[in-house]
């Protein structure tokens, strides 16, 4: 039997991929089963061992392939570079929302991961994934809260550890709303609005389109 080529092999792994996200959609993860994955995307369940060690980690390369450039987008920043500014922070926030509300499989995937799934033991690595971008995302926005808070000629009532909380808060609220419900509101304009809001709260005003 001929060996498959690299190309082959790259297919069959995007294949497993496009079924496990359309069944973790719709039946949710823990009721998919690898097997139902391999028939879907008619391969072997011997295929998805090729490629992935189990559930987890097929789970993990499914966000990763769809939320790589939101991730790099929202966190990206040079080693030793100084903190990012309140301006860039919240562009990238409106940014990835922009870019969930426009792209179908990002947006089902940002789905899946809020609504679709359990961290039971299995998931560990998946629930791992999660928190360790929690962390990295709540980290580069108090630093940019703390520099905005250092610029200004007045000291502030709240810490930016606390300011950096609420923010998060906030942005994965109106998701997890909007993903619920997508017809309810605009994701953008909303995201837009009471981000902007929020920061003038903070006592901070950040550059918004007219």
């Amino acid at each position: 039997m001929a060996r498959c080529t690299k190309a082959e092999a790259q297919a069959t792994r995007n294949a497993l991929i496009d079924a496990a996200e359309r069944l973790f959609d719709s039946q949710g993860v823990s009721r998919t089963s690898l097997q139902d994955i391999a028939q879907a995307a008619g391969a072997t369940r011997g295929a998805i061992y090729w490629h992935f060690k189990d559930k987890a980690d097929l789970f993990n390369a499914m966000m990763e392939r769809a939320t790589g450039p939101l991730d790099q987008l929202l966190l990206e920043t040079q080693p030793g570079a100084p903190a990012p500014g309140i301006d860039q922070v919240y562009e990238a926030m409106t940014e990835a929302l922009h870019r969930i509300a426009t792209d179908t499989s990002l947006r089902r995937v940002m789905r899946i991961a809020i609504h679709r799934v359990e961290y039971v033991e299995e998931l560990d690595a998946v629930q791992a994934r999660h928190l360790n971008m929690h962390r990295q995302w709540l980290m580069r926005n108090r630093s940019a809260l703390e520099r905005a808070f250092a610029e200004r000629p007045w000291p502030t009532a709240v810490p930016p550890d606390m300011a950096a909380l609420g923010l998060q808060v906030l942005v994965e609220g109106l998701l997890q709303g909007w993903l619920l419900d997508t017809e309810a509101f605009d994701l953008v304009q909303a995201g837009r609005c009471t981000i902007a809001t929020y920061l003038r709260g903070l006592g901070l005003e950040v550059k918004t389109p007219h």
